[in-house]
């Protein structure tokens, strides 16, 4: 890393969170990011929200970290906006602080969104609400038989359209499927989310942590700027045209071919051995 490289970038190993847990493998590049209230289902707070917008948004300058594990404590994943520290005094709000709150919401998805890093979700337990949209956020997603996933907003007077659910949820698991959840509200079964490609596999709760974090892992050894490329192509694919689309992945792709880690990976080919990468 050159030193002007090194000005633009900081190692996350050493964040301190104040509003949930964070730990950082032994090579740095493996992250776990636990809601740690878990007396309550680990809801979130106003507090909460902004820290985990800010550190998203972060995490595009981490020297380190390559992958996000994200994952809730005590048997539950997050029951979502914790109703006494958010709904309550929502329900007190003049619009324009309304508006305020909805774009910071939206914010920590964006920030899901555009960082580089593959965020993995590990859910067990409760799903629900904005802790149902940390799921849909994430890159890919993992759970256990006894998770159950509700986008409940109708369930408090709220419409389904929250922090992106109607935009991105159909194109996860289907636009009939999506209505039914953001309609009703209804709790999604485990074997539901993963016959409808909600969730990527079902693990039994005591392997749960291990497989997220070997996947996240695995994923962080491989060619990560060429992994933040596809994270990159595949959000901004959703609103192009296929001539167009095709293009930008020739460019895409192109860049990738200029690295290095594209050349180790044929010089370990051709050598019959594993490459190592080191995105450049």
């Amino acid at each position: 890393m050159t030193n002007a490289m090194a000005g633009m970038t900081r190692p996350f190993r050493d964040y301190k969170a104040e509003h949930f847990l964070w730990e950082v493998s032994e090579d740095g590049r493996v992250a776990t990011l636990t809601l740690n209230r878990p007396d309550r289902k680990n809801p979130l707070t106003f507090e909460s929200y902004a820290e985990l917008r800010d550190l998203f948004r972060d995490l595009a300058y981490a020297s380190d970290v390559r992958t996000v594990v994200l994952t809730g404590a005590g048997g539950n994943f997050s029951s979502g906006g914790d109703v006494f520290e958010i709904i309550e005094p929502l329900t007190a709000m003049a619009m324009p602080d309304l508006v305020a709150f909805t774009r910071m919401t939206g914010d920590l998805v964006k920030a899901m969104r555009r960082c580089p890093q593959q965020i993995i979700a590990a859910v067990d337990g409760i799903c629900a609400g904005a802790g149902a949209i940390l799921a849909m956020a994430s890159d890919l997603r993992l759970a256990t038989p006894e998770a159950k996933t509700a986008f409940l907003f109708t369930r408090v007077g709220l419409a389904g359209a929250d922090m992106g659910a109607c935009g991105m949820l159909p194109r996860i698991i289907g636009q009939g499927r999506a209505a039914e959840l953001l309609y009703t509200g209804r709790f999604m079964t485990a074997d539901e989310g993963e016959r409808w490609g909600f969730f990527n596999a079902l693990h039994p709760q005591a392997d749960l942590q291990t497989k997220a974090t070997a996947l996240a892992q695995s994923i962080a050894d491989g060619p990560w700027f060429a992994h933040g490329m596809t994270k990159t192509m595949l959000n901004q694919e959703w609103a192009m045209g296929i001539e167009e689309l095709i293009e930008s992945e020739a460019q895409a792709q192109a860049i990738c071919m200029a690295t290095q880690d594209f050349r180790r990976a044929f010089e370990a080919f051709a050598a019959k051995r594993k490459p190592t990468f080191e995105g450049n």
